[in-house]
C-alpha cells in the first residue's frame, strides 16, 4: 500500500526530524515503550519517559518522569511538570498496558478486570484529559494509542483475557472520540496494533521483535498536520476496528 492509499485518502506527510518537539511516552522503562522513546529521542524530540517508579531505568537521553497511569495525581503532575519545564507537548504515546489471565470473564478475578481497565483504558483517558490542552497549542499534536487486534469488534472475541480485550476496544473508542471532538482543532489521534511482540507481556514465542513492534507507532508519531486521524493501524496500513 502506498502513502496515497492509506487512511481516508490523505497521504501522511511525515516529519523527518522532531527537533524542537516534545513527547511523553507512558510505560517507557521497558519493551515497546522504551524502544519508542529511544527512536523519538533519535529523531530529535525531547522525550519524557513515564515509569511507575523513579528507580526504573529509562532510555539514555530521555527525561524520567514518575507516572503511574492509574494515579491521577501522577498524570496531572507529569503533564504540569512538562508544561513548566518546556511549555509544550507535541506527542502523547499511551503505551502502558497490562494483560489479565486467559480465563473467561466468569473465571477472571475482579481485581484483574479492574486492573486491566484502569491501566489500559482509564489511564489513557486521564492522560488525554490533562494533556489535550497542551497538545492543542500547536497544530498537529498527536495521540498514539497502543491498542490490539484482540480488541477489534470484527475479530472473534474468544480466548480469554476479557479485561484486556474490552479495554482495548474502549481504547479504540477513545481514539475515535478524540478525532471527532478535537480533529477540527488540529489534533491527530490514531490507534495502532503493534502485533505479537516479544516483550514481558507477549512472551518469548511472539513473532515480532520489539524493534519491529515499535515501527508503526513511531511512524504515527511523525505525522504532520493534516495527516490521517481517527484510524486503527498495523504495519503502516489501516485495519478494521
Amino acid at each position: 500500500m502506498s502513502d496515497g492509499d492509506v487512511g481516508n485518502g490523505r497521504a501522511p506527510e511525515l516529519y523527518d526530524s522532531l527537533d524542537g518537539q516534545v513527547a511523553l511516552v507512558t510505560g517507557a522503562n521497558r519493551g515497546i515503550g522504551a524502544e519508542i522513546a529511544r527512536r523519538l529521542r533519535d529523531l530529535g524530540a525531547t522525550v519524557y519517559a513515564g515509569s511507575r517508579s523513579m528507580t526504573n531505568e529509562v532510555p539514555e537521553g530521555t527525561e524520567r518522569v514518575l507516572l503511574d497511569v492509574t494515579q491521577e495525581g501522577d498524570v496531572e503532575g507529569a503533564v504540569d511538570g512538562i508544561f513548566q519545564e518546556v511549555g509544550r507537548l507535541d506527542v502523547l504515546v499511551n503505551n502502558a498496558g497490562v494483560m489479565d489471565s486467559e480465563g473467561d470473564v466468569v473465571a477472571t478475578p475482579t481485581a484483574e478486570l479492574d486492573r486491566s481497565l484502569a491501566v489500559n483504558l482509564r489511564g489513557p483517558m486521564l492522560l488525554c484529559k490533562h494533556a489535550v490542552p497542551l497538545l492543542l497549542q500547536n497544530d498537529g499534536g498527536r495521540v498514539v494509542n497502543l491498542s490490539s487486534g484482540m480488541g477489534a469488534l470484527g475479530e472473534g472475541q474468544s480466548g480469554g483475557s476479557p479485561g484486556y480485550r474490552i479495554s482495548k476496544t474502549g481504547l479504540n473508542g477513545l481514539t475515535v472520540y478524540l478525532d471527532g471532538e478535537y480533529g477540527g482543532d488540529g489534533l491527530l489521534a490514531n490507534a495502532v496494533c503493534p502485533g505479537w511482540v516479544r516483550t514481558d507481556m507477549g512472551g518469548e514465542g511472539a513473532s515480532k521483535s520489539v524493534e519491529a513492534g515499535a515501527e508503526t507507532p513511531v511512524w504515527l508519531c511523525r505525522f504532520r498536520p493534516g495527516s490521517p486521524s481517527g484510524r486503527f493501524w498495523r504495519n503502516e496500513r489501516v485495519i478494521d476496528w
